[in-house]
């Protein structure tokens, strides 16, 4: 398994999104093949390297779902030095994929046109980890600890302090990396990163205790897909078939796990088999929930995307403005797939 790192560093990413439209231009440009009965090409561009938050995506492919919805897809995965705007801003790409909302919310404060069109997770997977010595089981416990948090990731700190009216001169924060080792060595009481990485966190012991952002209050989507305001306008049936596929291949895994595993440690050795039979229940809980039994996978509600923003407004993210709600996100994707997203909630509840 990967260890995946927290790239919503606002500055670092501007500088990034900026460079690359500049590069590329803009202008989106799927492959429409002549022959009506051949398939669309399409690439999704991710933030990161193929791992666990993308077996559903894996299976769709696996499974011939993409081709059934008449598109030769290609994954595109990303890595530490690998930006995920340009691609899609010049139409190299149809769609990407974020680690988090936060990302495209800076995105759009920035001038960058781009829209969420589904979302894969029900929250982001950022949490905090402690140990029973000196735990972190609530926002209570926040006073008094230790907090490590990568330097790409310290504005998530500002915005828990700010949504529960703690002065941020209250809380003490040390910049760590991403191996646990300071926690271990306790250098720091909690430290943070993503719960699906379940390797990394493995050598913290069993006993230890993990908070999600959303559980002290923060709340945030994952995984999400999204597309150019001008991609949604002229290629929306591209698009449409693209998350309707995936859904479909999301629904698979929830009813097979296991095989749905092997699929994708198949197609991407670099995922480790035993560690990722471990984790697919954490996926699947964070990819499925009673919104996702109401409304599909796949949904989101603006009503917490408009939160989300104001949070960050709050501690002064967006220094040229706030982006406005109504232009960070577009419904008319999964209004579009309405009967291919399969209603589940998580397993088991």
């Amino acid at each position: 398994m990967q260890q995946r790192s927290t790239q919503i560093d606002r500055r670092s990413f501007l500088k990034a999104s900026a460079a690359g439209v500049a590069a590329f231009g803009t202008g989106v440009q799927l492959i429409i093949p002549k022959d009506a009965r051949a398939a669309a090409k399409v690439v999704i561009k991710y933030d990161w390297l193929m791992s666990n938050g993308q077996i559903g995506d894996i299976v769709a492919v696996e499974n011939g779902y993409f081709q059934e919805a008449g598109l030769e897809v290609e994954f595109s995965p990303g890595g530490p030095n690998s930006a995920t705007v340009p691609p899609v801003v010049s139409g190299a790409a149809a769609l990407g994929q974020f680690s988090e909302t936060a990302q495209l919310f800076g995105a759009r404060a920035s001038g960058v046109p781009v829209k969420i069109l589904a979302c894969g997770y029900r929250t982001g997977p950022y949490a905090f980890t402690s140990k029973p010595a000196r735990p972190l089981r609530s926002v209570n416990d926040l006073r008094g600890l230790k907090i490590g948090i990568q330097p790409t990731a310290r504005f998530l700190i500002d915005a828990i302090a700010a949504k529960n009216n703690i002065p941020i001169g209250e809380l003490e924060v040390v910049n760590v990396g991403f191996d646990k080792a300071p926690l271990i060595r306790g250098e720091v009481d909690a430290i943070g990163g993503w719960i699906t990485n379940t390797q990394a966190l493995s050598v913290v012991g069993d006993d230890r205790i993990d908070l999600l952002v959303s559980d002290l209050g923060l709340p945030a989507y994952a995984d999400v897909y999204f597309a150019t305001d001008e991609a949604v306008a002229n290629n929306a049936d591209t698009l449409a078939k693209f998350i309707g596929a995936a859904a479909k291949g999301w629904g698979w895994t929830h009813a097979n796990p296991e095989e749905a595993v092997k699929k994708a440690v198949a197609a991407f050795p670099n995922m480790d088999l035993d560690w990722e039979l471990k984790t697919i229940d954490l996926v699947l809980r964070m990819s499925f929930d009673a919104d996702t039994a109401k409304d599909g996978w796949g949904a989101f509600d603006p009503a917490s995307l408009e939160e989300q923003i104001s949070i960050y407004d709050q501690i002064k993210q967006y220094p040229d403005g706030r982006p406005k709600l109504e232009e960070v996100y577009t419904s008319k994707i999964l209004e579009m797939t309405a009967a291919d997203r399969p209603k589940l909630n998580a397993p088991g509840a």
